[in-house]
């Protein structure tokens, strides 16, 4: 079983492996940092902002950066009590918190029903605080809603899935406002682009990737 804290254990291992892929990639990261300059140099009355968890953030994150009209994914927590959690307090289920990544978009290429849309097709929404191995409620499936727009089309594509009969059991993804995001540690940015090649990334993360590029090949990033 992949638990939170084995996660953990795991990523405090990898801190000098990224340093290490950070210096050897320089060239790429920085062609992808001026190709995402590039691309949020957009109108900012276009830009919106939309928070999820839908299990490990890792595979939160590594789905919407290949979304086109995603302009950033910043992994984090949200929906708990404790100020400024740390990953291993999160881990420990705690602090009420889920994990869950942060977006910005521009509403001009993508629309908030379209990130549902890939939301509820990459994880699995009618398993209560549970995403495969990972277990508890940090891993929750939860849409914390910023405006009553956002709130109104979450609860109807979530009724309208429930009455489709699209999956056996009920799901019981949280539809709650959004009050606070905690940023997580920097070492969880771009983790599965810097990490591919480790166990949890290859065997978790790499078949949500597979099967977003798969259904969603129309809506990646060129």
């Amino acid at each position: 079983m992949i638990t939170g804290l084995n996660k953990l254990k795991m990523a405090a291992t990898l801190v000098a492996a990224v340093f290490f892929i950070n210096a050897c990639g320089q060239v790429k990261t920085n062609s992808n940092n001026k190709a995402m300059e590039k691309e949020t140099s957009v109108n900012e009355s276009n830009i919106d902002t939309a928070t999820f968890g839908a299990g490990c953030f890792w595979c939160v994150e590594a789905v919407f950066q290949r979304m086109n009209g995603v302009l950033t994914v910043k992994s984090g927590y949200s929906g708990g009590t404790v100020k400024n959690p740390s990953y291993k307090e999160v881990c420990q289920g705690t602090t009420g918190h889920a994990e869950v990544c942060q977006l910005t978009y521009d509403k001009t290429k993508v629309s908030f029903d379209e990130l549902l849309e890939v939301f509820w097709k990459t994880h699995d929404p009618t398993t209560l605080n549970s995403q495969g191995n990972d277990h508890g409620t940090q891993y929750r499936s939860a849409i914390f809603y910023h405006n009553d727009a956002q709130k109104k089309t979450a609860e109807k594509y979530k009724e309208e899935i429930n009455k489709s009969g699209a999956y056996p059991n009920p799901v019981v993804t949280e539809i709650t406002a959004f009050t606070k995001f905690y940023p997580a540690e920097n070492y969880h940015d771009n983790y599965f682009n810097q990490n591919s090649s480790e166990p949890y990334c290859k065997f978790v993360i790499q078949p949500k990737v597979d099967k977003f590029e798969k259904i969603f090949k129309n809506k990646m990033k060129h």
